[in-house]
């Protein structure tokens, strides 16, 4: 554009106004999600004591961006600041899909059920709460995403975010929550058979001996 316009060189463009806030506002934005991620990784880590299960509970926060980004497209939203919090609350709103579950089928697994049982029994008895839980806030987001009056153009984006993160990820955890927790879980038991075969291994006694 500036070569068509026949711009010298010493004339430099640069953001001004609404777009450079806007510009800088965007640029602290993955630092505050990766924050916020890895505490709610901590916190999980802490109450559940293991590194695994909040693994488990973190998958299901790409399937809320993604249905959060459909949306915004399918309705012709631009990605701006009220998306972008609306994103960052779908991560406290759309995990607890996982945390039913797996809160569940660890309660199970106490009672001496295999892993397979346990996570099936959760996903059977838990869909209820789920579905209930989860239609509560997306009938609550759709007049932020539908409503007209004023200042209806800065709750809209908020709204359309919401709703598409969570119609998107009811669909998606459902499958791949079970899905994530075996396969976490059988890493986890390849990994502790490994390290028991390593303490029990002969040469590896007789090396500690010596």
């Amino acid at each position: 554009m500036e070569q068509k316009l026949g711009t010298p060189s010493t004339i430099h463009g640069f953001f001004a106004g609404t777009l450079l806030a806007y510009q800088q506002s965007l640029s602290s934005e993955p630092v505050l999600i990766i924050t916020a991620l890895l505490a709610v990784y901590i916190v999980l880590g802490i109450l559940y004591e293991s590194l695994v299960h909040p693994l488990t509970i973190l998958s299901t926060l790409p399937s809320a961006s993604v249905g959060a980004m459909l949306a915004l497209m399918i309705f012709k939203q631009d990605l701006n600041v009220i998306s972008i919090i609306g994103i960052v609350l779908l991560i406290g709103i759309v995990k607890k899909n996982a945390i039913m579950m797996i809160d569940f089928a660890l309660q199970v697994e106490r009672t001496g059920k295999s892993t397979e049982d346990a996570i099936f029994e959760a996903c059977m008895l838990r869909f209820r709460p789920i579905l209930m839980t989860t239609m509560a806030a997306l009938f609550g987001a759709i007049p932020l995403a539908f409503g007209t009056g004023t200042g209806s153009e800065l709750r809209r984006p908020l709204g359309i975010t919401i709703v598409g993160g969570l119609i998107v990820s009811q669909m998606l955890t459902l499958f791949t929550t079970p899905v994530v927790y075996l396969t976490l879980d059988r890493m986890r038991v390849r990994l502790l058979g490994k390290q028991l075969d390593t303490f029990h291994d002969p040469d590896q006694i007789a090396a500690s001996s010596i």
